[in-house]
């Protein structure tokens, strides 16, 4: 036992790192629906549930942290990403294995120190922003700066990741991949820890300077001695904003495998401009951080920039899908989890898209600032968008990560179930917006419980989703329902590996890609196996 559990402290391999991933996503997923539904139960009709406040915000802070940092990224980074891009690419392994292993290992400590404040003294209820003068004199005490201490271990994590997943991709392709063939889920995720490499370190600037506010007696944030809090709020949201778009992306490049599956193509309609638009995504993503914060005064000139900044990030965007639909037309489709998954996640997305539009406009966005309906846009794109786009891959590389099987017909129900229940649950705060709900509010009038009560339906019905999706997960690995025949033919590179490789991959081949009149031939030069043509 004592062998086993160092086994796996100690690995390098990326598909075993990628595994730990999944484990740490999986149960940090438990926590934060967790916590969801605890929210949920309080809103379920006016009154008190928790009859405490303070104990309310600690909850909701600790529910975002936990999905934004612990759940999406260590999964559709952490798990995917290290599974997946050395494959494709055609590389052993990531460029420095053992800094890999030690990226993980950060996030654990940081996930003990936010459970740790929670405890500590009335918890954290200044939501994932930390915003002063509230995180700065409104919470005594340690419990702020270990939030803070927190943020820096997942910092430090997801910088050294990203350095990793940069030097990777750049050194470690193979000199017969060109970059335009080396496929869309590695573009996204490149871009991706480009803007975590660009932006955490803004974020770590501004909470360390909070934290000298909060213990050495500065005043950066501190109005009354000459300082500007406004100034906290445009760095932190300098990293808030491309964070959005960290979530977002990866989810983009599953997407792309799941329908070329779907479709048999080799590869999705207008591929070079799909890449154009993940970068223009990234790049105008890290210049319309102020629409966040639109009601601080910002002066008209500024508004009218940071609108049309936005509402301009919306066409590759809108490239992005209308290139996957018109991927889909044409195709004959099989009735199969599949197709439900890839059209769930552009129907989520495509909605949350279009309330982020309205949310552009300087002037609709100082009146439904800081209601539902803020809460309704950003849960259809991240939650929804980012947590269908990980069931996606999921349902789409189980099978090759583990050469097990899942029930079809369970899966149908849990997609069903799972999709009828977000929808329940986030839609009706749309009109709990409109109405002028402001959130993180504990009670409220009879007027807005129709709506609250619907949504709080919603995320039983999310729940008991989730549970299904656990059954279905351990009924996979406990009955042994080994895979067989892989029936996803893809002619990507990772395509080639059949269940888990528990070593470096490619260690006793080279691999080459031949294109020859429009076809792309896979050759692997193996030293004891001679050529094999895939």
């Amino acid at each position: 036992m004592l062998y086993y559990n160092v086994y796996w402290f100690e690995r390098t391999n990326h598909k075993d790192i990628g595994s730990l991933y999944f484990l740490l996503g999986f149960w940090s997923g438990i926590v934060g629906t967790s916590l969801s539904i605890i929210i949920r139960l309080e809103l379920i009709k006016p009154g008190f549930f928790l009859n405490n406040g303070q104990l309310y915000n600690s909850i909701i802070t600790a529910h975002a942290l936990l999905m934004i940092f612990f759940i999406v990224i260590p999964t559709i980074i952490g798990g995917f990403g290290n599974w997946l891009v050395p494959l494709i690419l055609g590389s052993p392994d990531m460029r420095f294995p053992r800094l890999n292993n030690l990226r993980f290992w950060f996030l654990p400590v940081s996930l003990m120190f936010i459970l740790i404040s929670i405890l500590i003294d009335r918890g954290v209820g200044t939501s994932w922003t930390f915003y002063p003068p509230l995180s700065r004199i409104g919470h005594p005490g340690s419990r702020v700066d270990v939030s803070i201490f927190r943020l820096h271990f997942a910092g430090v994590s997801s910088i050294l990741g990203g350095i990793n997943f940069i030097c990777t991709i750049k050194n470690l392709r193979s000199v017969s991949i060109s970059i335009e063939y080396i496929g869309l889920f590695v573009w996204t995720v490149f871009v991706t820890v480009f803007l975590l490499v660009l932006s955490l370190p803004v974020l770590a600037g501004a909470i360390t300077i909070l934290l000298t506010d909060r213990n050495l007696n500065t005043s950066f944030f501190d109005v009354s001695i000459g300082g500007n809090f406004l100034i906290y709020q445009h760095l932190f949201w300098f990293f808030g904003h491309p964070e959005v778009y960290i979530l977002i992306l990866p989810a983009f490049g599953i997407i792309r495998h799941r329908i070329l599956c779907l479709t048999g193509k080799k590869e999705v309609f207008g591929s070079l401009g799909m890449i154009y638009a993940i970068l223009s995504i990234g790049l105008i993503g890290c210049v319309v951080w102020a629409h966040h914060i639109y009601t601080v005064g910002i002066d008209l000139d500024s508004r009218a920039y940071f609108t049309a900044a936005t509402i301009i990030i919306a066409v590759p965007t809108g490239i992005k899908i209308f290139s996957w639909l018109a991927t889909l037309y044409g195709s004959i489709f099989l009735i199969q989890p599949l197709l439900f998954w890839v059209t769930g996640f552009i129907f989520l997305f495509t909605i949350g898209g279009l309330t982020g539009l309205i949310l552009s406009n300087s002037s609709l966005d100082i009146l439904l600032h800081d209601t539902y309906y803020v809460v309704r846009h950003f849960h259809y794109v991240l939650s929804l968008g980012a947590v269908f786009g990980i069931f996606t891959g999921v349902c789409l590389w189980w099978g090759f990560f583990f050469n097990l099987v899942f029930n079809n017909i369970l899966i149908f129900i849990f997609f069903f179930l799972i999709f009828i229940g977000v929808n329940i649950t986030f839609f009706p705060l749309h009109f709990s917006g409109l109405q002028g709900y402001p959130r993180k509010y504990l009670d409220y009038r009879d007027f807005h419980s129709l709506w609250n009560s619907f949504s709080s339906i919603g995320s039983i019905i999310t729940l008991f989703a989730l549970f299904l999706f656990i059954y279905i997960l351990f009924f996979s690995f406990y009955s042994f329902s080994l895979l067989l025949r892989d029936d996803k033919g893809s002619q990507n590179l990772e395509r080639r590996f059949r269940g888990y490789v528990f070593f470096h991959s490619y260690n006793d081949s080279i691999c080459f890609i031949i294109k020859y009149k429009f076809i792309n031939f896979i050759i692997f030069n193996c030293k004891l196996k001679g050529i094999g043509l895939f």
